[in-house]
C-alpha cells in the first residue's frame, strides 16, 4: 500500500510537507503545482515551489516529492518538464483536476478533462520529454461538468504512457462537496492497467477502508483529512497491515495534542524563516484551523490568535500556552 500526500495550492506547501511527513506513514509528496505558460522557467522557480530539489527531492524525513506542472501546451510542458526532471525531482506530476476558476479560464486543469485528445498529446510530450527512469504522472477528477468522460480521459493518459493516475472522485463542478464517488473509480479501474490512486474524501481511518473497499485501490492520496489529523497515514497503515506475532493490541497511532505541539513549533520556526512577514501570521492560523477539528486545544490557540498579526507577539503567546517555540527575538521577518 502507498500513501500520498496531495498538492493543494496555498496549504499543502513545502512547510507542511516537510512537518507531516515527520510525522510517519506517507511515502510520497505531490507538490504543489508550477503553472506553465509560455515560457520556459528558470531553476528558481521550481526551486522555490519545491525547495526540497536542494536536498535530494526529499523531506528532510526522507520522504520523496514529485513535482507537479499545471499548463494546457503539450510542447511547452515537456520542455519546463525536461528542465525539472534535471533538478532531481522523485517524478514528474500533470496536473488535470484543478478547479480554479482562474486556471480552468486558461484552458489548464480541469478544463483539459472536455479534451482527452490533447491529455495523451500533454502526457505523450512529457513522457518523451523525461528520462526513461523518471516517472511520469498524472491527476485528474472524474470530469468538468459531469463524469461522462471519466473512462475516456484515463484511458488518453494511460496511452500517453503515464506510470500512474490520481483520480479525486469528484467533476470540477462537484468542487469538494461531499460525497466523493469511490464507485466511478473502480470503473474506471476496470478499463485501464495503469496504476490508479483514491483520492476525495478520506478523513479518517473508516473513510479510508471504505474508499479502498468501493474503489478497489490499494493506494490512496490524502489531502485535507492528514491536515486535520496529521496521525491519519500512520492511522490507516495500522489498520491495514497484520497485527504483529508478540501482541494482539495494534501499537498506538493517536497523534495527542502533547505530541503536536512540538510539531506546531517546527512548522512556526520554518514559517518564520521563510516567508514573508505579512504571511507568517496567517499561515499558522489556518492550520491551526484545520487542527481545531479535532484537537479542541487548537480551538482555543485558535482564538486566542486569530487576531495577532504581530510574529513576535504570536510566539510569545505560543511560549506561555507550553508550546516550545523559539524566542521572541530569533524571529525572524523579511
Amino acid at each position: 500500500m502507498t500513501i500520498l500526500l496531495a498538492p493543494m495550492e496555498g496549504l499543502l506547501d513545502f512547510v507542511l510537507r516537510d512537518i507531516l511527513t515527520r510525522v510517519g506513514g506517507v511515502d510520497r509528496c505531490v507538490s504543489e503545482f508550477i503553472r506553465v505558460t509560455n515560457t520556459l522557467l528558470p531553476d528558481r522557480v521550481f526551486e522555490r515551489v519545491i525547495p526540497e530539489l536542494l536536498q535530494g527531492g526529499r523531506t528532510l524525513s526522507g520522504v520523496p516529492v514529485r513535482g507537479q506542472l499545471l499548463g494546457s501546451d503539450p510542447v511547452c510542458l515537456a520542455e519546463n518538464a525536461a528542465c525539472l526532471a534535471a533538478l532531481g525531482p522523485d517524478g514528474i506530476d500533470l496536473n488535470f483536476g484543478c478547479p480554479a476558476k482562474v486556471v480552468n479560464r486558461h484552458g489548464g486543469g480541469a478544463a483539459l478533462l472536455d479534451d482527452p485528445e490533447l491529455l495523451f498529446r500533454i502526457v505523450s510530450a512529457v513522457r518523451r520529454a523525461v528520462p526513461a527512469h523518471m516517472p511520469v504522472s498524472a491527476k485528474m477528477r472524474l470530469g468538468f461538468n459531469d463524469d461522462t468522460r471519466a473512462e475516456e480521459c484515463a484511458q488518453a493518459i494511460e496511452a500517453g504512457g503515464a506510470n500512474e493516475l490520481v483520480v479525486h472522485a469528484r467533476t470540477k463542478a462537484d468542487a469538494y462537496r461531499p460525497p466523493a464517488y469511490w464507485e466511478r473509480i473502480a470503473d474506471i479501474r476496470a478499463q485501464v492497467r495503469l496504476p490508479l490512486v483514491a483520492n476525495g474524501d478520506i478523513w479518517t481511518v473508516e473513510d479510508a477502508l471504505r474508499c479502498r473497499e468501493v474503489s478497489g485501490c490499494h493506494s490512496l492520496m490524502l489531502g485535507r483529512g492528514i491536515v486535520v489529523d496529521p496521525g491519519l497515514a500512520r492511522g490507516i497503515l495500522a489498520a491495514t497491515q497484520p497485527r504483529g506475532a508478540a501482541s494482539d493490541e495494534p501499537a498506538s497511532v493517536e497523534v495527542t495534542w502533547e505530541m503536536l505541539q512540538p510539531l506546531i513549533a517546527d512548522f512556526w520556526h520554518i514559517v518564520c524563516a521563510s516567508l514573508d512577514r505579512r504571511q507568517q501570521a496567517g499561515r499558522l492560523k489556518q492550520w491551526l484551523n484545520f487542527l481545531r477539528r479535532r484537537h479542541s486545544e487548537a480551538d482555543t490557540a485558535f482564538m486566542a490568535v486569530r487576531t495577532l498579526d504581530d510574529p513576535v507577539v504570536v510566539t510569545q503567546w505560543l511560549l506561555a500556552h507550553g508550546v516550545p517555540v523559539h524566542q521572541p527575538t530569533a524571529v525572524r521577518g523579511h
